[in-house]
């Protein structure tokens, strides 16, 4: 079995990830963490020693190691599914799921964590709320590919897993 979570950036996908392998007695992969770890640096320092080429790179390369690991609920980054025909090769692998999010909701998610996130540093909250809009128009059409679309917002564990069940 393999699980893909796709979704903007704070829409939950690594917090699901975790609960949903421990329910499932399956490995949870953080594909950030394991870009890190890869590359001995953190997503920032990529982003900022190699670019966001580079980075996308880092993470095609990570992806492609775990598409054919069997038994793994996986956090994907949010911009994942949009580069290198990633969503195709992850719905051909397994059940992708994405975890669908209001932008309002998700700037409220991120917002203390902007310095962090290399595409949102520097922008006010406004700001963030219209970057985050603008950017799900043109990563929504990619992640609503995903055989299972669910509200990130309160979701139930148990509904998902019954409906990842049903996907198959």
């Amino acid at each position: 079995m393999r699980i893909f979570l796709v979704g903007y950036m704070g829409s939950g996908k690594s917090t699901v990830a975790k609960k949903l392998a421990a329910r499932l007695g399956i490995t949870a992969i953080d594909l950030d963490a394991e870009i890190e770890r890869k590359a001995g640096k953190s997503i920032t320092q990529i982003f900022e020693l190699e670019g966001e080429t580079a980075f996308r790179e880092w993470e095609h390369e990570a992806l492609q190691h775990w598409l054919l690991q069997d038994d793994l609920v996986m956090a994907t980054g949010g911009g994942t599914p949009c580069f290198f025909n990633s969503m195709e090769q992850m719905n051909r692998s397994g059940t992708t799921v994405y975890l669908k999010m209001a932008p309002k909701a998700l700037a409220e998610r991120v917002s203390n964590s902007r310095t962090e996130r290399p595409l949102l540093k520097g922008l006010s909250q406004d700001e963030l709320t219209e970057h985050i809009s603008q950017h799900l128009l043109l990563r929504e059409p990619i992640y609503a590919q995903s055989k299972l679309i669910v509200n990130g917002m309160n979701l139930n564990l148990d509904e998902l897993i019954a409906s990842i069940g049903h996907s198959k």
